[in-house]
């Protein structure tokens, strides 16, 4: 899952919404890295990404991905899917969505000092443009594909990533009729696995 999503299912706690960032960003074992509740909350956000490589509702959204571009159809649906969440998001939260993402930022930069260093660059951006609630725009679907692009340039083939908005023009319906009876299912793994102490499999 993107930003977004690990957002919305890690914001019962700060140390959640922390950790629930850093997934995305610290790599390897967590032994003495954090805090017990930031490091549980980045091996559940690990565990999130497990379940949701391995779903078969997520698989069917990735073979929509057209050929040439299946190689980076994980990452796509993963953008695609931020996209309905930010969309439906009254469904699945009574808080409007710019006041979660205001929230959500405040509370991250208070800690920014102690983040990685490529967390610490983007987080200006993040907040100043409002990333996660300008995922309801499919231009900004667009800006964040050509985004990850620019981070794979040394790569040729990802450049495909800058029109990869398109996937999501093409099979808008079937992908949001996925998410729609995917993430109910996400949630519930969340709720399953929160609390659990993940140390040991992190």
């Amino acid at each position: 899952m993107n930003y977004l999503a690990h957002a919305y299912l890690s914001c019962e706690s700060s140390d959640a919404m922390i950790g629930g960032m850093l997934g995305d960003f610290v790599k390897g074992s967590l032994a003495g890295r954090y805090t017990p509740g930031i490091r549980s909350a980045i091996a559940l956000h690990r565990a999130i990404d497990r379940y949701t490589d391995r779903h078969p509702t997520v698989r069917q959204s990735n073979a929509l991905i057209s050929a040439k571009r299946r190689r980076f159809a994980g990452i796509m649906v993963d953008v695609f899917y931020d996209h309905f969440l930010a969309v439906h998001w009254a469904r699945f939260s009574s808080t409007p969505l710019k006041a979660f993402t205001h929230n959500y930022y405040a509370v991250l930069h208070a800690q920014v000092a102690g983040f990685p260093p490529r967390l610490q660059r983007v987080l200006p951006y993040m907040m100043r443009d409002d990333w996660l609630a300008s995922y309801a725009e499919v231009e900004s679907v667009d800006a964040a594909l050509n985004g990850i692009a620019r981070r794979f340039q040394r790569f040729a083939r990802a450049r495909v990533l800058c029109d990869g908005v398109q996937e999501l023009t093409d099979n808008y319906g079937a992908l949001e009729a996925q998410f729609l009876a995917f993430f109910p299912e996400l949630v519930q793994f969340t709720h399953r696995n929160r609390g659990q102490s993940m140390d040991s499999a992190a």
